[in-house]
């Protein structure tokens, strides 16, 4: 028996689970373990504590982000190679949503406070960018991408220089990051001019920096 094609209504509902999962910080599970795994703890005084945690939680709120915006893109994307391209993306996203939350959980610290109101934004842009077409939302990801690899760039510099732990995980996720952006394009997304880069950036500005604090 052939596999049911499923209906929007199906992925609808598929993705409320999946929106629930991301936010609530409950029910998701890596498919690999954490790079921080076996490494011990540095000593870092209360300073230098707060200011991973608030690296970490930065890093976490774009991975939300990241889920929101494949999961509206998958939604609407029109071809089905594109459609699994975002799946398995979202995939490998969800191992650095669970790595920064045991990470910060690790700093005794949690989540952002605003991870709803950038999960609504996101997935919103990234339906939007599927509707338009799989070229522009493919160069979209590459573009986003792009974004979140500078940020962890600026974050791998700016760790206290002991902290294995989290630079083990957020030098993992550059490498991931920049994969995947590297896939959107090579399957035919846009290169978007710099004027869209750039505003782009200033948004993400705005994130990271509420983020950092709330």
């Amino acid at each position: 028996m052939s596999q049911r094609k499923l209906s929007l209504l199906d992925r609808l509902i598929g993705e409320a689970d999946t929106v629930l999962r991301t936010l609530s910080t409950r029910g998701n599970h890596a498919t690999r373990p954490s790079p921080a795994e076996g490494h011990s703890e540095s000593e870092l005084s209360d300073e230098q504590r707060k200011h991973v945690a608030g690296l970490m939680r930065v890093n976490h709120t774009g991975e939300v982000c990241a889920q929101a915006l494949y999961q509206g893109q998958a939604l609407t994307a029109k071809l089905p190679d594109v459609r699994q391209e975002m799946q398995e993306a979202a995939s490998e996203e969800v191992d650095h949503l669970v790595w920064c939350e045991q990470r910060l959980s690790e700093l005794n610290s949690r989540p952002s406070t605003l991870n709803p109101a950038w999960y609504g934004l996101s997935f919103t842009i990234g339906a939007v960018a599927g509707v338009i077409g799989d070229k522009v939302s493919l160069g979209f990801v590459a573009a986003t991408e792009e974004r979140v690899c500078q940020h962890l760039r600026d974050h791998l510099k700016d760790l206290p220089e002991d902290d294995r732990k989290s630079r083990l995980i957020l030098q993992t996720m550059l490498e991931d990051e920049q994969r995947h952006g590297e896939n959107a394009l090579q399957a035919g997304g846009a290169d978007f001019p710099r004027p869209v880069k750039d505003a782009m950036s200033a948004v993400s500005q705005v994130m990271t920096k509420s983020s950092y604090w709330v």
